[in-house]
């Protein structure tokens, strides 16, 4: 998968897992941050959307807060993070 899929993917795994029913994929800018400023999501959006990436793609996150900081710093950081964690076929 490329990463431009994968950006819409998570795009709309973003809307459909955190119920955010005001907003498109279209309306989500893929370096946009995804916490605070930008999207505005909180720590339990962050668990929340941390079970659906498990799910989906069969990725634990890490317990260091950092790292997932990074990882969920925007929609490409997070592309960029399961594209490397993935299995490869």
């Amino acid at each position: 998968m490329d990463k431009t899929s994968l950006e819409q993917e998570l795009k709309v795994l973003i809307i459909t897992s955190l119920g955010l029913e005001d907003i498109t994929p279209g309306d989500i800018d893929s370096n946009a941050p995804l916490f605070v400023e930008g999207l505005g999501l909180d720590s339990i959006d962050a668990l929340e959307l941390g079970l659906a990436i498990k799910k989906k793609y069969g990725i634990t996150m890490s317990s260091e807060g950092e790292e997932n900081k990074r990882h969920f710093a925007s929609v490409s950081s997070l592309a960029d993070f399961i594209l490397a964690s993935a299995p490869r076929a």
